[in-house]
């Protein structure tokens, strides 16, 4: 099956949506990534893209942004062809540390998506200041401001990375895997502040992740990609052991253990971990 559970479960008919993905479809080399794929995002919708390593997730982001081609199909963020440095998108990468003797301060680097992400001598404009020290608040990293980036821990980085990415209050985050490498406590801090983003200023969220239980509570939809195929529904109509396993045409299960739910059994697994997933079985 390369395409969703059912018709996509929540989706509107694209009036006043964020981003819509129609009859899209992506290769790699001789190797489909992914077919057919048709997404419509609603502003304030949370859609978790899950999905073993190689699967596509990242690249799909990086069509969003404009940076990779479709093989076929078409997509539109705010009723517009997608293209590159599009101010209406926010993008959060990876956690990957800085290194310790990186000499810019914490404020200097949400600073550059205030400014633009150009290094020497950026000049600063009337505002840009108040500007950058209301991002620093909103993700909670005004108390170390002024500090050097490469002294901070890689929770207190990627804060700064989530408040450089809402610089131009964007209507759709992309987040590739922005809780890798974080400890529980920065995985919900982080997420908290990209809920937040999305609740106060309705923006849509597409958030890609191997572990989907630090987010499960905010998830509408799960897009799950793997072997060339998807499926899109609530997490209660994806996470299922008969819904995964005819997926992946071999034996998937998902277990509760206490409140998360593990998914074992998927090929390709990444492994470093046991492919975690919440949901419900």
């Amino acid at each position: 099956m390369s395409g969703a559970l059912r018709p996509a479960q929540g989706a509107t008919t694209g009036t006043g949506s964020v981003l819509e993905i129609a009859d899209a479809s992506l290769h790699r080399g001789d190797r489909e990534l992914w077919s057919g794929l048709d997404l419509t995002v609603d502003p304030g919708e949370f859609i978790a893209v899950l999905g073993p390593s190689g699967s596509g997730k990242t690249t799909l982001l990086r069509s969003i942004l404009g940076l990779q081609p479709l093989s076929s199909g078409t997509i539109r963020v705010a009723g517009e062809p997608v293209h590159r440095g599009n101010s209406r998108i926010g993008y959060i990468p990876q956690q990957r540390s800085l290194a310790p003797d990186t000499s810019m301060r914490a404020r200097d680097l949400v600073a550059l998506g205030v400014q633009g992400s150009r290094f020497g001598f950026p000049i600063p404009h009337r505002g840009d200041r108040a500007k950058v020290d209301g991002l620093l608040e909103a993700v909670g990293a005004s108390h170390f401001a002024d500090r050097r980036v490469g002294l901070l821990s890689g929770g207190e980085q990627q804060r700064l990375r989530v408040g450089q990415a809402l610089a131009d209050e964007p209507a759709l985050l992309l987040c590739d895997e922005p809780l890798s490498n974080l400890d529980l406590a920065n995985q919900l801090a982080v997420t908290d502040i990209i809920d937040r983003q999305r609740r106060e200023r309705d923006a849509a969220v597409l958030f890609v992740t191997h572990d989907v239980n630090p987010i499960l509570g905010r998830v509408d939809r799960i897009l799950y990609i793997a072997g060339g195929r998807f499926l899109l529904g609530t997490p209660d109509e994806v996470l299922q052991t008969r819904v995964l396993t005819d997926l992946y045409g071999t034996p998937v299960f998902v277990l509760r253990a206490g409140d998360r739910l593990v998914v074992v059994g998927v090929p390709d697994a990444e492994p470093h971990h046991d492919h975690d997933h919440g949901g419900a079985a």
